[in-house]
Parts: C-alpha cells; structure tokens; sequence
C-alpha cells in the first residue's frame, strides 16, 4: 500500500499596501479561484466586497484577509462551510475588536478565543442564575470575583 504524500503547506504572497484589489488579485493572493471567491460571498456575510459598474467586484485589505483565513477553515483545518461560517461568527461576537478594526489578523486574535468564549459562558451562566434566584445571591459571587480580579 502506497504511503500517501503530504502535501507542503502553500506560502502565500505578502498582500500589496493598497486600498482595494480586484477578485484576480485576490484570486492569486490568496491561491482560490475567482469562481470559489464568488461563491464564499454567497456562504459567508462578512464577505462582502465593493462592486461597481458592471458588477466589479474591489475587496479591501481586511476581506483579502478574511478570505485567507476562510481558506485556512476549508482547506487546511478541514472546516465544512457552515462549519467555517459558525467558527467566523464565534470569532466575531465574542471579539467586538473585529467589529472596529477590521483589519486586526484573525490568526493573531484566535488564541484568545477559547478563553473568551469560555468568559461569556461565565457570564451567561451568570446573568440565566440572576433571572431564577429571587434572592439574587450570584451578584454577590460575582462582586466577589470582580475584587479578587
């Protein structure tokens, strides 16, 4: 039995300073074709670039990055889309950084997901024993937390 071949990782180019880049561009930039591109703005709401006269389509910077990080779940992590699609919205809501700065890497931010995500459980936890304990002794487990912080 052949021992299968493990493809090497694909090094993609560094992305051009400039303001927008046609769907060819980031079609080399990010190594996806311009059809999957097209595609993944019908699968994924944040991507949603420009389109101008003839439907043209201009990605921003951050959506160059944002496509290299889809490609990163689909390709190399194995994410299904919806799959890919609920890990961008886990990355979104539980970082409203990203909401702001759209151009922050989503690489560098990943390591703190876990422990966010694992922050607002907490505090859901929290607010859910606030609503069924009439007494309201969680305020005082949380006004204990915060001190010790």
């Amino acid at each position: 039995m052949p021992a299968q071949a493990t493809a090497a990782p694909i090094v993609l180019p560094e992305i051009p300073a400039k303001r927008y880049f046609t769907i060819g561009e980031v079609s080399e930039l990010c190594g996806v074709k311009a059809h999957v591109l097209r595609y993944w703005e019908q699968e994924f709401e944040a991507l949603a670039p420009l389109k101008r006269r003839g439907n043209r389509r201009y990605y921003q910077r951050y959506e160059v990055q944002l496509v290299r990080h889809i490609r990163e779940l689909l390709y190399d992590q194995g994410f299904t889309i919806a799959g890919a699609r609920s890990r961008l919205e886990v990355l979104r809501t539980t970082m409203p950084i990203l909401k702001q700065d759209p151009t922050i890497k989503l690489n560098d931010l990943e390591l703190e997901t876990s422990q966010l995500s694992i922050a607002g459980l907490h505090t859901e936890i929290l607010n859910i024993a606030r609503m069924l304990d009439p007494n309201n002794r969680y305020s005082e487990i949380e006004a204990l937390e915060h001190a010790g912080a």
